[in-house]
């Protein structure tokens, strides 16, 4: 016993342990011998389609660190190595799933074929095996080293991380490592550090002397590398002078994070993360146990219950903001970009639940999506339905609504009908709902798993196809004068875009007017101009949405804000970015929920901050593409919000990336901001001062403090910059999450990539504090 208590358990280094070795990240993850991973690490002969036709034979072949597969990239003159992780990989699907495969994969047996599905914005990888067992091997080996990372705690990825580090750096690979090689690592891990600092390090483990680190004195240098002195200086100030935490200890922790602090919740933390076997049955946890615990989900800072879909959603449709797409159907720029089917699947994996399709009249009668007027390429109509079929509720159960822009004439309308009804079958929601208020919109819950069409509807009763009528006014038209006007005011016009088109759409005589086939599968989101705030709140017609430029959206904020909110208390309403926007860049988003907009649609494929707010608005509830509005727009005027006081201390971060990978020798001075997006008054920023040449585990330990009006309503931003960057829209990583999710006390933050692609190990360590004011 010491001081009374009870020892402190050894820990004993496993010596014959080699981190060096091969096998070692595999074997820890029991892989080792597995017959689909051997196959991989001997490396196969892979066919890989091109996103434009055509292919070419490339040697992939899984690395030792089992998180990492290489190839060579083909070029005219030389090839160069390339190289992705798997655990930016989204999923693997067999066959010819994908666009690229069905479009020019057909000369190899579709057994032989799989697509690699990344996460963020990097395009499908296309592949084809000269065997269907060669296919298999990696399609099961993928799929398992994927659920194996994503099970990794924080620690273990860390250290998995370190040891692949540690093998790039080790050039002659005799798997010893000299001071030079030591030094050429600590670059790769985004660290300056000082030589007379790192060779002391470098002798403290060099137990040998011989001026080469190996086995487990590598082990000993990755370990120290990897102290967090942040939570051992938090373990210490709970565990007191033995170093070694009781469960009435840890209580005292909870208690402090405003956590459940119950013996039996201590007890339970002990037993699922403590290490060390001996310490597990006594109800002691050490520091690794401590770590474990604290890099785990149970210490992120956003709220797992939020992770769940544990909002109200038997509310109607307008009481909820709805995850949406503008142009849904480009894979880049408006003026020239790819238009894909995989665009769909990307949004709709997503958590998107709003979809534009542009149609236009196509050849051989078949209908196409595409941006009119402008060199984009074009699909099937089709193609587009068979895509939302299969992936719509992929990712959330709650309806999926297809806001249909309609140039199509009579005949390609009936066909668009037609296919809409042979596709999605059920899915399609063609009635409305038994027993459902015609003065009231149903809920996400009614409509859990239908597809609802958003375009005009004939007036009733109008169900035969034997006639037609015009619809003045239609939507479509307004939005394009408004493009229009757009352009005009900034010395545009369409003729200077027209020059540049290949080929013109293919004019429809009857455009203005609308098929009965169509017509009857509008349902519940029937597209009418804006008939004006006044009338629209006298007369309500909760079926009847309009859409709004950004500019006409921001104006009526503007004009008549409060009459708005109450106005979208009832009705839904779409906003769509400026026609202006040729390279598909976005409006803030914050502006429009503000008001009660419910479907603020951007482009999906364009990164920036303004699709960081949108992840993070609809990253709650489960991910679903429906967030409940705060009670102020459900019911307004409504209750008002309680002031909260916010405090953020930013410790430290871990493993933060390089900006300019290419250049070996770049080393990020990184800072931290803190922003804060809601209601005017509550938009600001703060920042941290910065650190010299430390990406590997700089610490600031600076409090940030804000105060927020509408908590409800805001957004917290967390930004990673590189103080010597030169791009204002380039930074080392970010997270955006609701505050309303934000849990207090010691968390990690994960890091996102510039186009929303995890980070992982790259984190942030913070203490949050809310307090009402």
């Amino acid at each position: 016993m010491i001081c009374g208590r009870r020892a402190r358990p050894t820990e004993h280094p496993d010596n014959s342990s080699d981190p060096r070795r091969p096998p070692r990240a595999l074997k820890k993850m029991g892989l080792s011998e597995d017959e689909d991973i051997q196959r991989m690490l001997r490396g196969s002969l892979l066919w890989k389609i091109k996103s434009r036709g055509g292919f070419g034979e490339r040697l992939f072949r899984l690395q030792e660190d089992g998180a990492t597969v290489c190839f060579e990239g083909g070029f005219r003159r030389t090839r160069s190595q390339q190289s992705f992780s798997v655990m930016h990989i989204e999923g693997v699907r067999e066959g010819h799933q994908s666009e690229g495969l069905r479009k020019y994969g057909a000369a190899f047996p579709e057994r032989h074929c799989f697509t690699l599905v990344f996460k963020g914005k990097r395009k499908n990888l296309d592949l084809a095996a000269r065997g269907e067992e060669d296919a298999r091997h990696w399609v099961q080996g993928l799929t398992k080293l994927m659920k194996r990372l994503q099970a990794m705690s924080q620690p273990e990825k860390l250290d998995h991380w370190i040891h692949g580090v540690l093998q790039r750096a080790d050039r002659n690979k005799d798997n010893k490592m000299s001071f030079r090689e030591v030094k050429s690592m600590l670059r790769m891990i985004n660290i300056d550090m000082d030589d007379v600092y790192a060779y002391k390090l470098f002798k403290e483990c060099d137990r040998s002397g011989n001026e080469r680190l190996e086995g487990w004195e590598l082990e000993e240098f990755c370990r120290r590398l990897l102290r967090r002195p942040e939570l051992e200086e938090l373990f210490r100030r709970y565990s007191g002078e033995d170093h070694v935490l009781s469960a009435e200890e840890l209580q005292d922790f909870l208690r402090d994070q405003g956590e459940d602090s119950s013996l039996r919740r201590a007890l339970g933390i002990i037993h699922t993360y403590e290490l060390n076997e001996t310490a597990r049955q006594q109800d002691l946890m050490m520091l690794d146990g401590f770590m474990m615990y604290l890099l785990s989900a149970a210490g992120d800072i956003l709220n797992q219950e939020h992770t769940k879909v544990h909002q109200d959603m038997s509310q109607p449709l307008c009481h909820y903001f709805i995850s949406s797409s503008h142009n849904t159907y480009l894979t880049h720029n408006q003026i020239g970009g790819t238009s894909s089917t995989e665009a769909y699947v990307r949004a709709l994996m997503a958590g998107c639940r709003c979809v534009e399709l542009d149609c236009w009249e196509g050849s051989d009668g078949e209908p196409i999506v595409y941006h009119g007027h402008t060199l984009t390429s074009k699909i099937l109509f089709r193609d587009v339905i068979e895509s939302i079929h299969d992936y719509a509720f992929k990712q959330s159960p709650y309806p999926v609504i297809l806001s249909l822009e309609n140039h199509c004439g009579l005949e390609q309308q009936a066909t668009m009908a037609r296919h809409m009804k042979a596709i999605l079958g059920d899915m399609l929601l063609a009635q409305p709902l038994e027993g459902q208020d015609p003065h009231s919109l149903p809920s996400p819950e009614q409509l859990k798993g239908k597809v609802l069409v958003k375009g005009k509807k004939l007036p009733e009763p109008w169900h035969e196809p034997r006639g037609v009528t015009s619809l003045p006014d239609s939507e479509e038209e307004e939005e394009e004068e408004e493009e229009e006007e757009e352009k005009l005011e900034e010395g545009r016009t369409w003729q200077s875009l027209q020059s540049l088109q290949e080929v013109k759409p293919l004019p429809a005589k009857d455009v203005s007017q609308v098929a009965p086939e169509l017509s009857a599968v509008v349902v519940y989101c029937q597209a009418v101009p804006f008939p004006g705030l006044a009338h629209a709140l006298h007369h309500p017609r909760p079926c009847e949405m309009s859409s709004f430029s950004e500019r006409k959206a921001r104006k009526l904020i503007k004009e008549a804000g409060p009459a708005l909110v109450r106005f979208h208390s009832r009705q839904l309403s779409r906003v769509y970015p400026l026609g202006l926007k040729m390279n598909s860049s976005n409006y803030n988003p914050q502006e429009m929920w503000n008001a009660g907009y419910q479907l603020v649609a951007l482009n999906f494929q364009t990164p920036g901050y303004e699709m960081d707010l949108n992840t993070g608005r609809f990253l709650a509830n489960g991910r679903c593409g429906y967030v409940l509005k705060p009670p102020c727009l459900r019911s307004p005027p409504g209750e008002g919000s309680h002031c909260l006081a916010l405090r953020v201390r930013v410790i430290t971060a871990q493993q933060l990336p390089k900006l300019n990978r290419d250049k070996g020798s770049s080393i990020v001075d990184p800072f931290v901001r803190v922003e804060i997006h809601g209601v005017p008054a509550d938009c600001t920023k703060r920042q941290t001062h910065h650190k010299l040449n430390n990406g590997f585990n700089p610490r600031w330990d600076e409090t940030l403090s804000f105060e927020v009006r509408v908590p409800e309503l805001a957004l917290l931003r967390f930004v990673v910059e590189d103080y010597d960057s030169t791009s204002c829209n380039d930074f080392v990583g970010q997270f955006t999450l609701p505050l309303a999710s934000v849990r207090e006390g010691y968390r990690h933050v994960h890091l996102l990539s510039k186009d929303g692609a995890s980070l992982s190990p790259a984190t942030l360590f913070v203490h949050v504090r809310c307090k009402s004011l």
